[in-house]
This record gives structure tokens, C-alpha cells and sequence, in this order.
């Protein structure tokens, strides 16, 4: 750790009393509006989001990051919010859920719970569909919850010129809050849901003019310029910088593409301050694997993409080959479920690689859901035993051999189960991790590359 430095980055959170209030919609359109202005904004998104920062990257033609409380804890989201903003203009943050919804019954790892870390001031997101005064009723009380709120500003969605017009004046006065504009119903910029959340950016073709429309409103309707100076108000942030250096040079292949997509951008910026290449690679499309000494499959849906894995055979076999062969590989969920030896589907079963034991399908509900805590039973690739890491589970899936390589603990509940199947070379289970959860992991998967090319080298 080396000696405390100041972020002075201006930043702001922009939050909304429930989910569904077109929060992640206004953001991405905010978001634009302001880079039209000429501005350079970081994006982040808080808690173990993968979608939403993908519409941010998509807005912004740059990585959004995630600054998740429970993953990584609150020193490392200082550290990441200061890293990742410390060359822009201002840091726009998107909050997840209602503003006060965190784990269990407790505000931790909320919205708020960020916006108190990172002394940002809050924007809060109301929808008024159907509702008059009695927005000033929802404001007041958001505001009142918790003294320390942070709640500086609103915006009105789903409401008329009009109404907003009309309010106004009234709504500031009842509340004591300043409203920054508001954003009509727009119904040809609403985004398609599934069961994990929202369809990926790049299943949304025409995502580029949704975006644009949604900017040229907000530059409409949105005070933008009474947004970058609450943004200016935010007070400097004291944090301590990690010393990562480089354990060697090496070659992970990481896949990505629409059946694998979920990852953490500053867990891959991790690898790479490691003295890791990221190589990106197709399960779907290449034959085989790139030329690598270790493997990353993230979460996503191959369950949307069964026959093509399967239709892949090359692939397949090359990983399979390869991971008895001992390359170090890293798999979480969706990466989990393409290791084992197939997939049931009402219309079949569809053979995937076969490098770990089971078979895996799809429920109707949310299985082992939520924050958690994991502690190994013996070394593995990531950890010697008794190692520690938060994590999450968020998946529809669910298969025969779990492994038990781990024991999760859900957060807050002391309820646990065995998890994931691990060796010296391998770690391959449901729970997503992230790396900045506890960096040694990362440090030893980079490690295990290290030891995997020097084996080679010596052959």
C-alpha cells in the first residue's frame, strides 16, 4: 500500500426508489447528453451488476466499472472509483435496486451505503406515472429516511411537460430538494428484460439510436449544467492505493462473446496490472482455443446457445485436451456449466466439454441467490485451504455435481452449502467472484499461468 492520495474527480449517483423506474434508461441517456456537451465521464454501476455496464460502455465507447461494497469491500471502491476516474471530468454512478436496499433487512451495501463511501450527492429518480403531490410525499420520505441520505436533487420520469411544470415550484417547496427535470414516457427507448435482467447491448440493434434519442431528451429536459455543478460539490476522497506489480508475463485466454459476457472489467484490469495478456476468444465460433498458459469463461447464457457450443466440437475437444493437459482455468457459472459434460434441455441433451463432472439445466426459479462468503477446503488454483472471498450466486441453473471444493455462507443468514470443484489447476463453480475481493487469487491463478508456461518452455 503506498501513502494516501486525494480523488478530486467531481461525481454524482444517480438513484431511484424501486427497481423499474427507468433508471438504468435516464442514466444511459444523461450519460450521453453530457458527453455531447464535450464532457469526459467514467461510468460505474453499484453492486454485482453485469448488464447495466454494458449499456454504459456502449454509451460512453469505453469500460464501465462495477464498485460493489460486499465484493470488494470499501477501501477497494475508493481505490477503483479513483482509478478508473482519475483522468475524467466527472464520475456518473448508477445505482441498483431502490436507493436503501441492501442485504437482508439492512441498508449495507445499498446505494446509499456507496453514496456515504464515496461522498457522492444523490439525484434521486422518481417514477410519477399516475401520481401528483404525492411525489413530494416519496421524495420527502427518501430524503427523511436516514439523515445522512445525501439526497440533493430529483428527476421525474414518466411525466408530461405539463406536469412538470405544473409541480414543480410546489414539489421543491414541500420537499427542500431542488428537481433537475424530468423525462417523458418514451416508448420506442424501453428495453427488452429476460431472466437474468435486461438483454445484453449487443443484442439491441438499434441501441445506437434508442441512446441518441434519449440524450437529445435529456438535453431537452434534464438541468445538465445543474447536474455537473452538484457533481462539483462532491469533497475530495481520501484513499490508499495498492502496489500491484507485474509476477510475470503471460497469455489468459478469456471468453467472450454472446454466450459468455459477464465479467468484471476491473478483475481483468487486475490480471493485467498481474503481467496477464487478456486474449478474447470465441466458445461459439473459433475452432480452438488461442495460443494461452491459462483460461478465464466468465458467466452469460449458454443455455440461449446449447447447440451451438455443442454444433463446436472442435472447441471442445481443445479445451477438454488442454485442461487435462493442466492449463489453469478459472470458470463461474455460465463458464461452470459449458465444463461439464452436457446440458438438459426439454428437446434434449447437448454435450459440452466434459472437462468436470455433471450435468446442468434450467429451472424456473432463482437458485442459491445472493451475497456469500467463500472459504476453501483445501488448496486449489486460487487459494490455499482456509482461503477466504466474497462472492454472489444469480442463476437459473442448477446441475448434478455442484462440487464441494467450498463452503458458501450467504451473507447476514448463516445459511451455507458446499460449492464449486477445484484443483491445483482448476477452479470451476456457480458463485462469481471478484478479484479485487481478495487480490491474492488473482495473484495466484496468475501464478499457476507462470508455473503452466515455464512447464512448457522446458519441454
Amino acid at each position: 500500500m503506498t501513502a494516501m492520495q486525494i480523488l478530486a474527480v467531481p461525481r454524482l449517483l444517480l438513484a431511484a426508489a424501486q427497481s423499474g423506474s427507468g433508471k438504468t434508461t435516464l442514466f444511459c441517456g444523461i450519460l450521453r447528453a453530457l458527453l455531447d456537451k464535450g464532457l469526459r465521464a467514467a461510468a460505474f454501476k453499484s453492486g454485482p451488476d453485469y448488464i447495466d455496464p454494458m449499456f454504459h460502455t456502449r454509451v460512453i465507447g469505453a469500460p464501465s466499472h462495477n464498485l460493489d461494497i460486499f465484493l470488494t469491500g470499501k477501501e477497494n471502491v475508493k481505490r477503483l472509483l479513483a482509478k478508473n476516474a482519475a483522468d475524467k471530468d466527472m464520475a456518473l454512478l448508477e445505482g441498483a435496486m431502490g436507493y436503501y436496499d441492501g442485504m437482508a433487512d439492512s441498508c449495507d451495501g445499498s446505494a446509499y451505503d456507496l453514496a456515504r463511501t464515496v461522498g457522492a450527492p444523490v439525484v434521486l429518480i422518481v417514477n410519477g406515472k399516475g401520481a401528483a403531490l404525492s411525489m413530494g410525499a416519496i421524495v420527502k420520505g427518501f430524503k427523511e429516511f436516514r439523515p445522512d441520505s445525501g439526497i440533493r436533487g430529483v428527476i421525474l420520469n414518466n411525466v408530461t411537460e405539463m406536469t412538470y411544470r405544473f409541480y414543480k415550484d410546489t414539489l421543491e417547496k414541500e420537499t427542500g430538494v431542488r428537481f433537475y427535470g424530468y423525462f417523458p414516457h418514451m416508448k420506442d427507448c424501453s428495453l427488452e428484460s429476460r431472466h437474468l435482467g435486461l438483454v445484453t447491448a449487443g443484442e439491441v440493434g438499434n441501441l445506437e439510436t434508442i441512446v441518441q434519442k434519449l440524450a437529445d431528451q435529456a438535453a431537452k429536459s434534464i438541468d445538465l449544467d445543474g447536474l455537473v455543478a452538484l457533481a462539483r460539490s462532491a469533497a475530495p476522497l481520501p484513499y490508499a492505493p495498492l502496489d500491484i506489480r507485474p509476477l510475470g508475463r503471460v497469455r489468459i485466454a478469456v471468453a467472450r462473446d454472446k454466450a459468455f459476457c459477464f465479467y468484471y472489467q476491473d478483475a481483468l484490469d487486475l490480471l493485467a496490472e498481474l503481467g496477464a495478456e487478456i486474449v478474447p476468444f470465441s466458445p461459439l465460433t473459433d475452432t480452438v482455443l488461442p495460443d494461452c498458459d491459462g483460461l478465464y469463461i466468465g458467466g452469460g447464457y449458454p443455455e440461449l446457445y446449447a447447440r451451438q457450443l455443442t454444433d463446436n466440437a472442435s472447441m471442445r475437444r481443445d479445451i477438454r485436451e488442454k485442461l487435462a493437459g493442466g492449463l489453469p482455468c478459472y470458470a463461474e457459472c455460465g463458464g461452470f456449466m459449458y465444463l461439464m459434460e452436457g446440458f438438459k434441455a426439454d428437446d434434449g441433451f447437448y454435450p459440452w466439454v466434459g472437462a468436470v463432472q455433471g450435468r446442468c439445466w434450467m429451472t424456473k426459479r432463482l437458485v442459491r441467490f445472493g451475497y456469500v462468503t467463500l472459504t476453501a477446503h483445501g488448496d486449489n488454483v486460487l487459494c490455499k485451504a482456509g482461503g477466504s472471498i466474497p462472492a454472489h450466486e444469480f442463476h437459473y441453473s442448477d446441475s448434478d455435481q455442484n462440487g464441494a471444493a467450498f463452503r458458501a455462507v450467504k451473507a447476514l443468514r448463516r445459511v451455507s452449502w458446499p460449492c464449486a470443484q477445484a484443483t491445483e489447476t482448476m477452479y470451476a463453480g456457480y458463485p462469481h467472484i471478484h478479484l479485487w475481493g481478495n487480490p491474492e487469487f488473482a495473484e495466484n491463478f496468475v501464478r499457476a499461468c507462470v508455473r503452466y508456461q515455464k512447464k512448457g518452455a522446458a519441454k
